[in-house]
């Protein structure tokens, strides 16, 4: 049983994710997960040029090697890591396989800000860690919603990039078992929604 505040779900999502990835049964779904990335790159993500990933932390799922090759796959391709500012809000600053990273407050490595080599981007697509996920009908539609650490610093970035681009992709990364319903979560109304959610499943849209 979940507990009733986000605060105690979180934790008992991600004990619970710890116990996943140490599962025998999880290097099958988590290959079955990651061999979906390049399927989406070359079909509906087969224009994108710049894409923002994630630094793996807490057991998430690393997704690193894919984009890797999808960048050193054709020129002009770009990657970029979140950098997390002081007023909660992220950068995205380009990154490459071993470039230097520093810890930030929560001990999640990011880009170095003052490496001029490494500008800010505004990325065409953004992957996402979920700690827990949900979904909802409006109008006919299915909307997913991402459960993340309570930081609101992926919500906050978000509304910005899309008012800046509205054509922006973010795709949540999970898995089947973390789907919430209303009774333990639902989405409030400052949380921005995904625009597509990829789990062992496929890719929901």
């Amino acid at each position: 049983m979940h507990g009733n505040s986000p605060k105690t779900l979180r934790q008992e999502l991600l004990k619970q994710r710890k116990e996943f990835a140490a599962a025998s049964a999880f290097p099958q779904i988590r290959e079955k997960l990651i061999s979906a990335i390049p399927e989406f790159l070359t079909g509906e993500g087969k224009a994108l040029r710049t894409i923002a990933l994630y630094w793996p932390i807490q057991d998430e799922l690393d997704i690193r090697a894919p984009l890797l090759s999808w960048a050193s796959n054709e020129e002009g391709r770009r990657l970029a890591l979140p950098y997390a500012r002081p007023d909660k809000h992220l950068n995205f600053y380009e990154w490459r396989d071993g470039d230097s990273l520093v810890p930030s407050q929560h001990g999640v490595p990011e880009p170095n800000p003052n490496n001029q080599d490494r500008p800010i981007i505004n990325p065409d697509c953004i992957f996402i860690p979920c700690v827990g996920w949900s979904s909802s009908t409006e109008n006919g539609k299915a909307h997913y919603w991402r459960l993340g650490y309570g930081g609101g610093y992926f919500d906050r970035t978000l509304l910005a990039l899309r008012k800046k681009n509205p054509k922006l992709i973010c795709v949540g990364i999970g898995f089947d078992w973390q789907k919430l319903d209303d009774a333990q979560w639902s989405a409030q109304t400052h949380d921005e929604p995904l625009d597509m959610l990829l789990t062992e499943s496929g890719l929901l849209r």
